[in-house]
């Protein structure tokens, strides 16, 4: 396989590849994501194939705001409107309920779902060009160092997916801060790119179960 190398004026090129299953690997302000229609099962499952991820580990999605949001998850609480209108786009993954949309393989099995828009022009125009939500865990084998710019995504999958989009470097360099709001107290089960303090500046005292 070739692996194009797309610049930031091919955003509807990178949209027409995920439209025909392909995989696309996509900048994001915390690492570059490998990028897969998340409506489609067979290029989710490609995603898997390319990583070499476990099955067993679900994939979150990118999308371009909660409207997106809506058509993918289900009792969304009202906290989740605050914190997304406080910091999205931005490096914060919300874990809501899913809705059944979207093929199991998604978050492999389970009930829930993880979503996050991400803070950066290029792949927020390639969602919104493709119009539906990207399947897409960090773009590098399981177990390697997430990547920060196109070159590392090369060094890892050059030649095993279709294409990358090059969005210079990635400003934060860290993975988003994973926060699951399906149940109370909220529970932080991934540290990252925004602080416990910001959380809880939004949501208020009490809100977020004590570690």
């Amino acid at each position: 396989m070739n692996t194009q190398r797309l610049t930031k004026h091919d955003m509807k090129q990178a949209a027409a590849l995920l439209r025909l299953g392909k995989l696309v690997a996509v900048p994001t302000e915390t690492v570059y994501g490998l990028a897969a229609d998340a409506t489609q099962e067979a290029a989710v499952q490609a995603n898997y194939d390319a990583k070499g991820r476990p099955e067993t580990k679900p994939l979150n999605v990118l999308v371009d705001g909660m409207s997106m949001v809506e058509t993918v998850c289900r009792d969304i609480p009202a906290d989740a409107y605050r914190l997304a209108q406080a910091f999205w786009p931005g490096p914060l993954t919300m874990i809501l309920w899913g809705n059944g949309t979207l093929p199991p393989v998604v978050p492999a099995g389970g009930k829930t779902q993880g979503v996050r828009c991400p803070d950066h022009p290029d792949t927020l125009a390639v969602i919104r060009a493709l119009g539906k939500p990207l399947a897409c865990p960090s773009a590098n084998l399981s177990g390697q160092p997430s990547p920060k710019s196109a070159q590392d995504v090369l060094s890892q999958l050059d030649g095993h997916i279709d294409a990358v989009l090059d969005g210079g470097s990635c400003t934060v360099g860290t993975e988003s801060t994973i926060l699951d709001l399906t149940a109370t107290p909220y529970r932080v089960l991934r540290r990252g790119g925004l602080s416990r303090e910001k959380l809880e500046a939004v949501l208020g005292p009490g809100k977020l179960e004590n570690t």
